[in-house]
């Protein structure tokens, strides 16, 4: 019984064609309905909007040359398109209103409204909505193109008009993410041959011949958003979890030795150490399972299953765009692949200034050598990707010093797509490791299931404490969200492991007060700058998403390092400065020979959890002053490597002439 559902799963998608590429949840971007509920006239503006960003133009040569002649009809469909056509701008609202932070909503939702008037835009645009012909001003709809991108542009750049900025960010993230993201029922992108992207198939006759595997974790996973509720009890019973008699029908009550939220890189190890002793041992995931012949590498879907709020998650003043993931294995089964030891400065300091002696001791330094033993680390690479190529390069004619970066993959892993899971199943997370560990000595995983509060009660055996913790409850969601059931888990111990971010509202949810909750938190910001390489260029040859993401490191300061990021085309394009509808689709034309390297500054200053999705973050002076000057070199790398030109993400769009 213990392997039914899985098989029954494998088969169910391999008639739908998963094989071929990846499960049908991370192929396909569709909606049945719209829940936005935005007014007509406000949808009209947004259409207007993303139509400024994202024109119909002519292909034509670059005034400044930084363009390629037009030819062929992949070309042509690129600059005929316009972000306005299609279902683009309801895309860009479903996401506004299930993604942003409440007040950013609030914000993008007012300036809509009141550039659906005549007076509203009058008011926002200025002189650009004045026409000569009755009635003499226009509203933002009405307006024609050049108009309406000189506004947008206006609102940019001017600061006192902050408010109109960080509407005019959202739309402009949204709509060029959804634009390059999107793909259709064949997971295609009309757009991407024409940027030079493309998504490979990895080399393997099993995804399309063999027929459905069992999978490393079913025989202790439980896909809760699959099963009615007979079938839920049955797997929990035939997994050995003890389910006790209940009065309440909305409500499972089951009991384990130890319960543990969240699946990743601290509850994936935890619950292969506790089953591995004889424990009971109940993992909760909100997210999906899915193996590597379920990933499809598409950028879209992915970000939307894998990641927390489906990739859009950023600070409360939108300044800092973050990911972490939401999906069996955590952010181990999205990182980049980089597994860097805690430097000796970083656990002496911790000993010594903060007074936690066990980061000093022989037994933490044994305990990175388990870990980094069981993820099957590597030091080496035996062929860099583009980017990594590129930094390695620009260090060399710098006189600077590039480190190898160890990774939990082979040394011939070639893949640049681990950041939607890798295809290939060599990168090694939790969901490959310590959790199949787990699972093979008893340890049952609820996907689907999420976490709302652990439960206390009078503490009768120490007087120290008034409460103790005696489980969690949880509930079952299916598609959509909708609750299915609640699931009470009596526990003699209870572990958060969902990380940082959600650790802190699931300790307020469940009555917690400490001051402490949430604050401290430390990200690690990073500021990214590019340089284009021009494909004549033939030093450094391959393309941006191709290769291992990070491979390679300079250490700029004690504080501050320079590696490669992974930017799909609709991060990529979310990212970039917005000039002006022209000037961004010549950027995208430039996709794949454009290499991004970030600085990333161990912060001084800290952030504050202020809820379930809502961070505030702000980095202190010290921290914007290393920023810069880790910007400054990675500039100069790129320069080196022999950059045709470079650049920041500054919203003014600031470049420069490389070699």
């Amino acid at each position: 019984m213990a392997v039914v559902q899985g098989d029954e799963r494998d088969k169910a998608a391999a008639a739908s064609g998963r094989r071929s590429r990846g499960h049908p949840l991370l192929r396909g971007w569709k909606r049945d309905q719209y829940t936005h509920g935005m007014h007509p006239a406000q949808m009209e503006a947004l259409r207007a909007m993303c139509g400024a960003l994202i024109p119909s133009l002519p292909a034509e040569v670059d005034g400044h040359g930084r363009g390629d002649p037009p030819g062929g009809k992949d070309l042509d469909r690129f600059y005929n398109a316009s972000a306005a056509d299609s279902i683009i701008p309801d895309e860009v609202a479903e996401l506004m209103v299930t993604r942003c932070i409440r007040e950013a909503v609030v914000l993008a939702w007012v300036v809509l409204w009141v550039l659906s008037t005549r007076v509203g835009t009058l008011l926002l645009c200025g002189r650009l909505c004045v026409s000569g012909e009755f009635p003499y001003v226009r509203k933002f709809s009405d307006m024609p193109l050049a108009q309406r991108e000189a506004a947008l542009q206006r609102w940019n750049k001017v600061r006192w008009m902050f408010p109109l900025r960080i509407a005019f960010a959202i739309v402009k993230i949204l709509c060029h993410y959804v634009f390059y993201a999107m793909v259709n029922e064949n997971s295609e992108n009309p757009y991407w041959k024409a940027i030079g992207y493309n998504v490979e198939e990895p080399a393997r006759e099993e995804r399309t011949e063999s027929p459905p595997r069992s999978r490393p974790l079913d025989v202790g996973v439980v896909e809760t958003r699959l099963l009615n509720d007979n079938a839920l009890l049955r797997s929990l019973v035939g997994r050995g979890v003890t389910v006790k008699p209940s009065d309440d029908d909305a409500c499972h009550t089951v009991q384990c030795d130890a319960v543990i939220v969240g699946s990743g890189c601290g509850g994936g190890v935890a619950a292969a150490v506790l089953a591995s002793a004889g424990y009971k041992v109940v993992v909760v995931e909100k997210g999906d399972y899915f193996t590597a012949e379920d990933y499809s590498s598409i950028e879209g879907p992915s970000m939307e299953r894998l990641f927390e709020r489906g990739g859009v998650f950023c600070t409360s003043n939108v300044t800092t765009m973050i990911f972490t993931g939401a999906t069996v294995g955590g952010g181990s089964a999205v990182n980049w692949s980089a597994c860097i030891r805690t430097p000796e400065t970083v656990t002496r300091e911790w000993a010594v200034e903060h007074g936690l002696p066990v980061f000093g001791s022989p037994g933490y330094a044994e305990a990175m050598d388990t870990v980094c033993a069981r993820l099957g680390l590597t030091d080496r690479c035996r062929e860099e990707g583009f980017q990594n190529k590129v930094v390695r390069r620009g260090c060399e004619a710098l006189g600077l010093k590039a480190d190898a970066v160890p990774r939990n993959s082979s040394e011939g892993h070639f893949c640049g797509s681990c950041n939607f899971g890798c295809p290939t199943g060599d990168k090694r997370g939790t969901d490959t490791t310590w959790l199949v560990d787990a699972v093979s000595r008893g340890a049952v995983i609820l996907t689907g299931c999420k976490a709302q509060r652990f439960l206390f009660e009078t503490n009768s055996y120490n007087n120290r404490s008034k409460k103790k913790c005696v489980g969690l409850l949880a509930t079952c969601s299916g598609d959509g969200g909708i609750v299915k059931k609640l699931i009470r888990i009596e526990a003699k111990v209870s572990i958060a492991a969902c990380g940082a971010l959600m650790t802190p509202p699931l300790l307020r949810n469940s009555g917690l007060k400490n001051r402490h909750i949430g604050r401290n938190l430390h990200l690690h910001p990073v500021s990214m700058a590019w340089g284009y390489f021009p494909p004549e260029n033939k030093v450094i040859t391959g393309k941006c998403y191709e290769g291992g993401i990070i491979t390679s490191m300079h250490r700029v300061t004690d504080r501050t390092i320079v590696e490669t990021p992974a930017l799909g085309p609709g991060a990529f394009a979310a990212m970039v400065p917005w000039e002006s509808g022209r000037d961004m689709k010549e950027r995208m034309r430039r996709y794949a020979r454009t290499a991004h390297a970030f600085a990333l500054v161990r912060d001084r200053g800290d952030g504050f959890v202020d809820g379930e999705g809502r961070v505030r973050f702000t980095p202190s002076r010290e921290d914007v002053e290393e920023l810069r000057h880790g910007l400054r070199q990675v500039l100069r790398i790129l320069v080196a490597a022999g950059a045709a030109e470079v650049g920041t993400h500054r919203s003014d769009g600031l470049r420069m002439r490389g070699r």
